[in-house]
């Protein structure tokens, strides 16, 4: 943000907060039924989708948000990966 305000760039900022619940997962996870879920307490769940709390959940996200910035003409910062930049003529 110093090198944004030093040369007078453009800045956007996004902060998403449903962001976990759109991961794809990559590998099968099985998590144990919930408290209060009435049901044969020898079964537990697939998960279909990432969750917020489970480990992999951040690193989905941004692989799949990665894909987006890249597409439409930013590029990926070499300091920070959650940086992307624009240059304009």
């Amino acid at each position: 943000m110093a090198i944004v305000n030093q040369y007078d760039l453009e800045l956007e900022h996004m902060d998403v907060k449903t962001a976990f619940i759109h991961g794809e997962l990559e590998e099968t996870i099985y998590m144990q039924q919930p408290d209060g879920f009435v049901e044969d307490n020898s079964k537990v769940c697939i998960l279909k989708k990432s969750l917020y709390g489970l480990k992999q959940s951040p690193r989905q996200w941004y692989r799949r948000f990665d894909e987006f910035p890249l597409k439409t003409g930013f590029v990926r910062s070499n300091y920070d990966s959650c940086v992307y930049m624009m240059k304009r003529n």
